[in-house]
């Protein structure tokens, strides 16, 4: 699966935040009085470190608000490393009532991480929340920011303790499409378990992933549409047209040329044009306009 990394923007929410010297005594201390403050110290040269951050991200977020977690880059906030005897990377503290009470260095099993926040939430009185709903919708909003390194390393380790989520697994595909990483969207895909095959989010990022190969060999807008306009009766070069638009991200503009293809021969090429309507569907949220005009125009067709 994709080779986790520590991604380059802040994770969403209140629970994840990167911490400077500056910030460390309201962040972490001050914090630390009423829910447990896990600290991360990192770098971003740290192999191990860019294991065990995404991993450590998604136990914090599964845990419900029971507990946060600080980043300290040691690069840049040496002073408190030093303070906290930090002499190897990743090392991991956390601090209750101000005060540290547990703790590891090096990269360990996504096993412990778990047991390990469980152990600081349980000293400290609280409950895991147990489920990893936050960590994955905390994954899409990354991934809806552009941040599709910290998104598909938060799915990853979400799937490093549950394989059982098909939404983890959509959404790694999509995050490895987001990165231009097509060979490893399709490896991770014919991974996913075959009772999971026809979930949505699997069936999108299945979708998603056809449409960026057709776009590797998409032709040029411009020339496939002079070649529709010069003959309208050209059904292949009307079809090459539909998924060059849509590679260009016009997406409404290529199923306005799929619609009229259907209206002239819904029959052509077994269906072609109706087959690609759908892939473009099933790729978008099912309540996005493009996919509510485009089914409303096509069934007026269909029933025409």
């Amino acid at each position: 699966m994709l080779e986790l990394g520590q991604g380059s923007a802040a994770p969403a929410g209140d629970l994840i935040k990167d911490v400077t010297e500056a910030t460390f005594m309201q962040e972490v201390v001050e914090a630390s009085q009423t829910v447990p403050v896990i600290v991360d110290f990192w770098a971003p040269w740290c192999g191990p470190c860019k294991t065990l951050g995404p991993t450590l991200e998604a136990a914090v977020t599964a845990a419900g608000g029971a507990v946060k977690m600080a980043k300290v880059n040691v690069d840049e906030n040496q002073m408190i490393a030093g303070q906290l005897r930090v002499q190897s990377i990743p090392t991991v503290y956390a601090f209750w009532q101000g005060q540290p009470i547990d703790g590891f260095q090096g990269a360990v099993p996504p096993s412990e991480i778990e047991e390990f926040v469980k152990r600081v939430v349980e000293t400290s009185g609280g409950e895991m929340d147990g489920g990893l709903d936050d960590a994955i919708a905390a994954a899409e909003e990354m991934l809806e920011a552009g941040d599709a390194q910290g998104a598909g390393e938060t799915f990853a380790a979400i799937l490093e303790q549950d394989q059982t989520l098909a939404a983890a697994f959509g959404g790694l595909v999509r995050a490895n499409i987001a990165m231009d990483a097509l060979d490893q969207a399709e490896a991770i895909l014919q991974q996913t378990p075959e009772d999971m095959m026809d979930a949505p989010e699997v069936e999108a990022a299945r979708a998603q992933l056809e449409l960026a190969r057709q776009a590797e060999t998409a032709g040029p807008v411009a020339e496939l549409r002079a070649a529709v306009e010069a003959n309208p009766d050209d059904y292949q070069a009307r079809l090459d047209l539909a998924q060059a638009l849509h590679a260009s991200g016009d997406a409404e503009g290529a199923v306005t040329e799929l619609l009229n293809l259907f209206r002239l021969d819904r029959e052509w090429n077994d269906g072609a044009a109706k087959a690609q309507l759908f892939t473009i569907f099933d790729a978008l949220p099912a309540n996005d306009p493009v996919v509510l005009n485009g089914r409303r125009k096509l069934s007026s067709l269909i029933f025409a």
